[in-house]
């Protein structure tokens, strides 16, 4: 741990950013495949079956609520970055310490208790989100087992952002690696040969998760040079901790859930256009989320740089790193985003072969590719917000790109224009160029350039 530090806080920065978001674009990379994965065998299924796109439509529906559900979790992972990083640079341990237990449990105990709640409302949520008949039906029984199976993803989020936090990218990505390539084995086995569908894609996710979130959990309280060595008694709720905890993720939180509750309401007026504008909506987000996976880690990994050259109060190395993060990013997402743009409807035809949504899929995935840069701005600022951890300057980009411009946008467009299913398309490239601009505004002004670890009143064992 101590050698990561070191590199965070004086390697050469494109080394720093290479070496710490490359396990992270790795593990992005992954997630991407696993959703691509289940996006493609429940296309299969329902091609076997002779269904067409309610499956789909009825994953891309209910993501929103899964999304909402999710958020407290977001929030801990963000404050764990931020508060442990910050705490490494600064050479204060044993708070990094007690922060990463604590995480830990209140991560563990929240995810129980809203995993029971969203079960008993889950078909109040899925008929709240829109769907009927078929996607009401399938939206519940993926929904309702994706409930029961939430403290696996709780737990991952914080595994994934208490070794994050201590420059260690490498143990999330294998242990991503396993658990995806487990899932993607499991997939067709429960959904096509155990005929299970909707609900074997479910349950394949739950299986996947559990078995090696178990396994990285226990590592983290076992002696390793990757890592610091938590404590099992640290684990027990300390006020004090989960305040401080709670005070820096509930931005996140929030921004996680007017996120999630946007898109709902975004996919409310997507479906106002058809099931196949919908499916052809996922099916397009499924394909940019695998080129956007270079932006996202950079993004995630600039999160501990920052927050570690923070702590130690560099704030100029820490500027750098924003600085190599874009540039990278940009690079990286302008070369793959040409090879999409060029193969964007042999793409689509591999998760639907219905025309219309064929051909939706194929406009949509073009347009985002050729505005693609705009996505490495957002992850880099996002995550410099983050690491410093002002994570509110994070709710406002996140947030306002959806509630103030995106959603606006297309009401507007629809009532007032011909551009029909163009203004779901426009308005999501439209809001990515304003936010952009705002979020830049934001980080020239200098107002997330101070660290907010403060030496908290915690018990040390």
């Amino acid at each position: 741990m101590k050698n990561k530090k070191e590199m965070m806080l004086k390697a050469p920065m494109y080394k720093v950013v290479l070496a710490m978001a490359l396990p992270v674009m790795m593990s992005n990379l992954m997630q991407t495949l696993y959703n691509l994965a289940d996006t493609y065998w429940v296309g299969q299924y329902e091609m076997i079956k002779g269904f067409e796109g309610e499956m789909l439509s009825a994953i891309v529906l209910i993501f929103p609520a899964i999304g909402m559900l999710l958020a407290l979790g977001t929030g801990i992972s963000t404050a764990c970055i931020s508060l442990i990083s910050q705490y490494i640079g600064a050479n204060n341990e044993i708070h990094a310490k007690q922060v990463a237990a604590q995480a830990l449990t209140f991560s563990f105990i929240a995810s129980i208790i809203l995993g029971i709640i969203g079960a008993v409302f889950t078909p109040t949520i899925v008929s709240l989100l829109g769907a009927t008949g078929m996607v009401l039906e399938n939206g519940i029984t993926y929904l309702r087992l994706m409930m029961l199976g939430l403290p696996t993803v709780f737990l991952f989020f914080t595994f994934n952002s208490i070794k994050q936090a201590q420059g260690d990218t490498f143990s999330p990505m294998l242990f991503s690696i396993l658990s995806v390539t487990l899932n993607i084995i499991l997939d067709p086995i429960f959904m096509i040969v155990f005929d299970m569908g909707i609900a074997g894609a479910a349950i394949a996710t739950i299986l996947s998760r559990g078995l090696f979130i178990t396994f990285a959990i226990a590592s983290l309280f076992k002696d390793s040079k990757r890592h610091m060595k938590l404590d099992y008694h640290d684990l027990k709720l300390d006020k004090t901790i989960i305040t401080h905890i709670f005070k820096i993720g509930f931005p996140a939180s929030i921004s996680s859930v007017m996120s999630s509750f946007g898109f709902g309401v975004l996919n409310r007026f997507v479906i106002g256009f058809g099931v196949s504008t919908l499916t052809a909506f996922g099916i397009g987000n499924r394909i940019t989320g695998l080129i956007l996976m270079p932006a996202m880690g950079i993004g995630s990994a600039l999160g501990a740089i920052v927050g570690t050259n923070l702590g130690a109060n560099n704030l100029k190395r820490a500027k750098k790193s924003v600085k190599v993060s874009f540039l990278l990013s940009s690079a990286i997402l302008i070369a793959g985003g040409a090879v999409i743009f060029i193969f964007a409807e042999t793409i689509v035809l591999q998760f639907n072969n219905v025309p219309e949504i064929v051909d939706q899929a194929t406009w949509y995935l073009k347009l985002i590719i050729a505005t693609i840069p705009l996505m490495a701005a957002f992850s880099v600022l996002n995550g410099t917000f983050i690491g410093s951890g002002h994570t509110g300057l994070s709710l406002i980009i996140s947030a306002g790109r959806l509630w103030a411009l995106r959603i606006p946008m297309i009401i507007l467009f629809k009532q007032f224009t011909n551009l029909g299913t163009n203004s779901v398309w426009f308005s999501m490239i439209i809001s990515n160029l304003v936010i952009c601009i705002i979020g830049y505004i934001i980080y020239k002004s200098g107002v997330w350039e101070t660290k907010i670890v403060k030496e908290p009143k915690v018990k040390v064992a």
